[in-house]
């Protein structure tokens, strides 16, 4: 890949999509989205990415196994060309083994301001917490849960009101503004 290549990016999704969704509208001279994969064939994240014309790959790891599903999983990347994975909302723990084939080169977002709440439940966290604000983070991922280096953050004041479904719908809308931009600048760094 030249500098003046667009960088390869595979998105791994588990569900509706909406952050690649944002990924894919916000591809130019940065990076191009050449795969959008999923766990679960029945996504309707990859059903959106066939009518854009993406390429999608689906294989579910039920009756196959970690292993086998991981290894088909990066022969389709690599089949794709990809030079990098950005997970959004891909709901798999990938192993260390599978990490570290592609060290470096994986960024995730997570919805909350790490490394604070890793894991699930983060909104309900936060504010059970008192917590002022919540969020989201983009970060390069490790072997360690949620643990690699923060790339960029977006704040969400959490409101007297706010119960989980609210907190996460108004953090969605910084993911899908914050993902795209972070991406730009770590695929060009």
């Amino acid at each position: 890949m030249s500098s003046s290549d667009p960088a390869k990016v595979a998105v791994l999704i588990s569900g509706r999509g909406s952050n690649m969704q944002a990924l894919a509208a916000a591809q130019g001279p940065e990076y191009q989205v050449v795969l959008v994969a999923s766990d679960r064939p029945d996504a309707a994240g990859l059903a959106w990415a066939r009518t854009e014309g993406l390429a999608t790959f689906a294989l579910s790891p039920r009756g196959i196994g970690k292993i086998a599903y991981e290894d088909a999983l990066d022969a389709a990347l690599r089949a794709a060309g990809a030079d990098y994975i950005a997970l959004a909302g891909y709901m798999r723990l990938l192993s260390d083994t599978f990490v570290a084939r592609w060290r470096g080169r994986i960024v995730n977002i997570h919805p909350s301001l790490l490394p604070r709440y890793k894991g699930l439940d983060t909104h309900a966290r936060a504010i059970a917490a008192g917590d002022a604000a919540g969020g989201c983070s983009v970060h390069v991922v490790t072997e360690e849960l949620d643990g690699g280096e923060v790339l960029g953050r977006a704040e969400v004041p959490i409101r007297a009101d706010d119960d989980a479904d609210t907190l996460a719908a108004r953090v969605l809308a910084e993911e899908h503004r914050l993902y795209p931009a972070v991406l730009k600048e770590f695929v060009r760094a």
